[in-house]
């Protein structure tokens, strides 16, 4: 009986955290990533390295918004998944979580290839903040882990190359305006998982591209990679040549041996096949090959120090194990981003599957014989060849939607007039969120509200400017002008069109908030704290009066974000008496969370009231949004004058105490 290849619905249930509403105020600040260096550092780089490592880093969020509503209560909840499946391998995906594999399951041993989280728990990792720990995710956009790592992709059925069916997943990358696609193919009879994936540049000028497979594995393991050499970046942001598999008298292809969270960015040498596998003491587990297009092979061990361990257990439930990260991309790190040509694409193809070869031993030896096992269940040019079949396919129309992601490609597309084969962004998928834009690109102007409202997402780049720029000069146009102003750079244009509509607009609080974000930006930080207040008291004072369309969590999560901008930014030039005046008109409900209860220690110990801000640890509280690498609770601990270590609970600290 031949069995062929499937892909089905499947519903997931998971103790799950909720999402909750985007922050709905526009990311204007500069985006502080943990993974870069200083530009002093660069010129201890290889050249090629260093000139894509100083390569258009990503200074900015917009358009996106940051996800940071999420909580920490679990229960039990449903998720869409969809499964691909043939007679060896079943790979289970969540289309409305960045398209992830959440499983993937060698059927004739019923072993589970990945490290599988058995909850969903945001925390604050992705460039926009909401990610989550697990599975294999795709990693497009810019250095770090993608902006849609918890958003719906499109997916379908498309037809494969051997005649059966690939699971496709496509999306519009909006930080840098990308449309690309990931076609999940499993032939019948395969013990590997076949993934094509491109990346289009529809656009005429080159634009920056990034793009990283993270493979999330059990850490009891050996990471087996062909290399002698790798580059180690660190939380102390210093990126260095190491010596593979050791140096410093440790082992670090073994995951757990490396005391603090470290990044291995291996320098497989130019012509050997791309692969990296990670084994457990049997000698079982997961292998990812390519083909040569995606170069880069990486190791993410989060350490065996306590802030590692304690952020292993934050990601998931009590008693699960740990994971560590394997990883390729599309250049030697990920503090590097490759040019993409005007009207151009990249395309390569991966795969994944068990592969079985002793850990142990000498280096060379071992890379040898696992080699050997790899070239014996999957031939190199058997990779080559299953690329070549799969490229005609690219371009191949979606059969059945099985999925449905944003509407910001289908927008892209009715603005642009682009042609993308195989890649549909249909009208269809336009919601609310697109209405204002849409109604710009036909209308040439914006629908004034006729009452309050939320002014709603900002487009940013540049053909979305020239637009707003030729609009009438209404106060929500000016508004979205400002933004788009200032994220091309253009400070002072931006503050004069929201100064320009402060002076018409019926609700200032939106830019007034913007222009404290201006002040705070350029170093007038007094100033930056009056506009803060006084846009929170406005906001105040409008509440949802007449904003009938904007949902109770909506202005529950406004009001928390500005509140808590006002409470830093008043706490930064010392005025606690107006901060604590911000601090009574917050919802109870946001005071409680735990966020701003570490915030609430802040405001404590400015008021002079020490033993009350000690006593908001000593009660307890969790950051559900705490950002990696943050050091916000250690910092304020150490301020409290205490000389006791920082309780287990608290420590996130990622590096070495310095």
């Amino acid at each position: 009986m031949v069995i062929v290849t499937t892909i089905r619905r499947d519903v997931l249930t998971l103790p799950a955290a909720e999402l909750g509403p985007d922050n709905p105020l526009p990311p204007l600040g500069t985006l502080d990533e943990v993974h870069r260096i200083e530009d002093r550092d660069r010129a201890e780089l290889p050249r090629d390295m260093a000139r894509q490592v100083g390569y258009e880093p990503l200074h900015s969020l917009l358009p996106v918004r940051v996800r940071d509503g999420y909580g920490r209560t679990r229960e039990p909840r449903a998720i869409d998944a969809l499964v691909i499946e043939n007679d060896r391998l079943r790979a289970t995906v969540l289309p409305g979580l960045g398209g992830r594999i959440a499983s993937l399951v060698h059927l004739p041993t019923g072993r589970e290839l990945l490290y599988r989280n058995p909850v969903f728990q945001p925390a604050n990792f992705a460039l926009n903040g909401a990610w989550y720990s697990g599975g294999i995710e795709w990693n497009i956009g810019a250095t770090g882990h993608t902006a849609l790592s918890c958003s719906p992709l499109h997916a379908a059925r498309v037809p494969a190359p051997d005649g059966g069916e690939m699971l496709r997943l496509w999306e519009w990358e909006r930080l840098r305006d990308l449309p690309f696609q990931v076609d999940l193919w499993l032939p019948d009879g395969s013990d590997f998982l076949y993934v094509g994936v491109r990346v289009r540049n529809p656009h005429e000028r080159p634009v920056p591209a990034y793009w990283w497979s993270n493979i999330a594995v059990p850490e009891e393991c050996r990471v087996l990679v062909p290399a002698d050499e790798a580059w180690h970046f660190g939380y102390e942001r210093k990126l260095r040549r190491v010596p593979v598999p050791s140096y410093d008298g440790i082992d670090r292809t073994y995951p757990v041996n490396s005391p603090y969270a470290a990044d291995y960015f291996y320098e497989v040498p130019d012509g050997w096949r791309r692969w990296i596998a990670a084994l457990d003491a049997d000698g079982h587990g997961l292998a990812q090959t390519s083909t040569d297009g995606l170069c880069g092979r990486k190791l993410f061990a989060w350490g065996s120090g306590p802030g590692g361990r304690r952020w292993q257990q934050w990601l998931t439930e009590p008693g699960t194990g740990g994971y560590c990260e394997i990883q390729a991309g599309l250049a030697r790190t990920q503090l590097e981003h490759v040019r993409l040509e005007a009207e151009s694409e990249v395309s390569w193809l991966e795969a994944y599957g068990p592969l079985a070869a002793p850990p142990e031993g000498e280096w060379s030896e071992v890379l040898r014989t696992a080699e050997e096992r790899l070239e014996s269940v999957l031939p190199r040019a058997a990779v080559d060849a299953a690329y070549a079949a799969w490229k005609p396919y690219a371009d191949t129309e979606p059969g059945e939607i099985l999925a449905t992601g944003s509407g910001w490609g289908a927008l892209e597309v009715l603005c642009s007039g682009w042609k993308l084969p195989g890649t549909p962004f249909g009208e269809t998928t336009l919601d609310d969120a697109q209405a204002p834009w849409l109604e710009l690109l036909r209308a040439g102007s914006f629908r004034e509200p006729s009452r309050l409202r939320l002014p709603g997402e900002t487009l940013v780049a540049p053909h979305w400017r020239d637009l707003l720029e030729t609009a009438p000069a209404t106060p929500l146009a000016e508004y979205h002008l400002g933004v788009a102003q200032w994220h091309s750079g253009d400070r002072a244009q931006a503050v004069r069109s929201w100064e320009r509509a402060l002076r018409l607009v019926p609700s200032r609080w939106p830019l007034l908030r913007c222009l404290a974000v201006a002040d705070r930006e350029s170093g007038h930080h007094p100033r930056a704290a009056d506009r803060y207040a006084e846009a929170f008291e406005e906001l105040c004072l409008e509440g949802r009066d007449g904003d009938a369309a904007t949902s109770t969590a909506t202005w529950t999560a406004v009001t928390a974000a500005l509140g808590r901008e006002a409470i830093e930014a008043l706490l930064g030039v010392r005025r606690p008496e107006r901060a604590r005046a911000v601090w009574e008109r917050l919802d109870p409900a946001t005071r409680v969370r735990g966020r701003f209860r570490l915030l609430e220690a802040e405001l404590l110990l400015a008021e002079g009231r020490r033993d009350e801000a000690r006593a908001v640890f000593d009660d307890g509280f969790e950051v559900a949004d705490l950002r990696e690498g943050a050091e916000t609770i250690d910092r304020l601990w150490r301020r409290l004058g205490d000389d006791a270590p920082l309780p287990p609970r608290y420590d996130f600290r990622m590096r070495p105490a310095t």
